[in-house]
């Protein structure tokens, strides 16, 4: 497949980097010499230097034979002309990064499509999701939802104390009927191997757990897990980014009583005109006496999103010191990931992976609907529909030739989700969601082509 990539910052060089793992065709385009220069020595892709609103640049890149076009620069106005101008040379698909969420919220209406725009991704609005989602669920330290939470993935640590410690999957399934589950992958305590768990799979203690489950059984796995589903009503901000922004007004519609600190008083003043339940602090949310005078310790959450990974990690522990029931964190660094359950933060989120994700399906094989990587592991989330040409269509899951190192987490049918084991029959239109080690994704997607 053949990929450009306008736009060498950091959601730009972070997919280049994943989607070349994959073996793709990339051509990266960016004006700044360094930015280029470093992925050129780093990674196995093309590198263009330049306008990418140019249309000799685009010309020189091949545009005319190009799979998709992915426009990630920092400015929107770029990104958007980038897409229109490579659909119009003859790029077969484009995705342009935004900021405005208007756009996004709009876009049937304004009908993008007819400009040469197929897709909109905001960051920033993805990471305001995914915390909003977290605090919902706030017994877990990784949550995703597909079809509106008709199948919901989720992921925990289990303490000595779980009721699934030193129990196989099948020896819980057989101790808990009602319980309708599956586990999907497991990084044992200690280690970076990551295992798509079998019947015979024992759960040990420490083990980071992924699920995938229907609504009703949630609570069950909470309770088996022994883990208490805090209720969230008091929650700290700290940074008024756009991340922070956008969090602090969707959470003040709804149930949840905020506070936001922001450094820069003229953004602070801007924020407290535009979100008038929200009750924002000037100040330096580094400075441990101020969080205290603004009763940190009260707070059910403490999320940190200001521009600077380390500033938001020690503010986290911080707050976890206090007594703070969930803390997210915001972080650049990809490595930090490996860090974040020794070192005590409920969950750390990455706008850049998650962008990735959002871009991702794009590049697999067959009708993918959803993906996502699973935080810490080495596997990824998919979510196919079946099309009466599948290679699964009409057959049972026990008799399908799949990977040993991939599952079928769950099965969306007429927009019920469902937990299918061995003698469920595939039909044609169901949504399939398949948890998958990245050595095995290009057999299981070619069994969905």
């Amino acid at each position: 497949m053949k990929i450009i990539i306008a736009g060498a910052g950091e959601v730009g060089f972070h997919l280049a980097k994943l989607l070349s793992y994959e073996s793709q065709d990339i051509t990266l385009i960016d004006p700044n010499r360094e930015s280029l220069a470093y992925a050129d020595t780093h990674l196995d892709i093309r590198v263009v230097r330049g306008d990418a609103t140019s249309i000799s640049v685009l010309k020189d890149s091949k545009v005319n034979r190009t799979d998709l076009v992915v426009a990630v620069t920092s400015t929107e106005t770029t990104n958007i002309t980038v897409c229109v101008l490579a659909k119009q040379l003859g790029a077969k698909r484009t995705i342009a990064r935004i900021n405005n969420v208007e756009f996004i919220n709009n876009k049937d209406e304004v009908g993008f499509t007819k400009f040469g725009i197929d897709e909109l991704i905001s960051p920033e609005s993805l990471a305001s999701a995914e915390i909003q989602l977290l605090l919902n669920h706030s017994g877990f330290n990784h949550t995703y939802e597909f079809e509106g939470g008709a199948l919901t993935m989720i992921g925990l640590d289990l303490a000595r104390t779980a009721a699934f410690v030193g129990k196989t999957v099948k020896e819980v399934g057989l101790q808990y009927p009602d319980l309708k589950y599956v586990p999907i992958a497991i990084q044992r305590f200690g280690t970076q191997y990551t295992i798509i768990p079998r019947g015979d799979t024992m759960f040990k203690e420490g083990d980071q757990v992924y699920f995938t489950t229907i609504e009703t059984s949630v609570e069950l796995i909470l309770k088996i897990a022994g883990k208490v589903k805090e209720d969230i009503k008091n929650v700290m901000i700290l940074g008024g980014s756009s991340i922070g922004y956008k969090t602090a007004k969707e959470l003040c519609k709804g149930k949840f009583k905020v506070k936001l600190i922001e450094s820069n008083k003229e953004k602070a003043f801007e924020i407290a005109d535009d979100i008038p339940n929200c009750l924002v602090i000037h100040g330096d949310g580094r400075n441990v006496e101020l969080l205290q005078e603004e009763s940190i310790q009260d707070m059910d959450a403490f999320i940190s999103v200001t521009g600077n990974s380390e500033t938001n990690i020690m503010s986290c522990l911080v707050a976890k010191s206090k007594g703070v029931k969930k803390t997210i964190a915001l972080v650049e660094n990809m490595d930090y990931f490996q860090l974040s359950h020794s070192i005590g933060i409920d969950t750390l989120i990455n706008k850049k992976l998650l962008a990735a994700n959002n871009i991702f399906r794009h590049v697999r094989k067959g009708d993918i609907v959803a993906m996502t990587m699973l935080n810490n592991m080495n596997a990824e989330l998919l979510e196919f529909i079946v099309s009466s040409s599948s290679k699964v269509c009409d057959k049972v899951i026990r008799d399908i030739d799949f990977p040993r190192s991939a599952i079928i987490g769950g099965v969306i049918r007429d927009g019920v989700g469902m937990i299918a084991l061995g003698d469920f029959e595939i039909k044609s239109g169901d949504r399939i969601v398949v948890c998958s080690l990245p050595k095995s994704i290009k057999k299981v997607e070619k069994l969905f082509v």
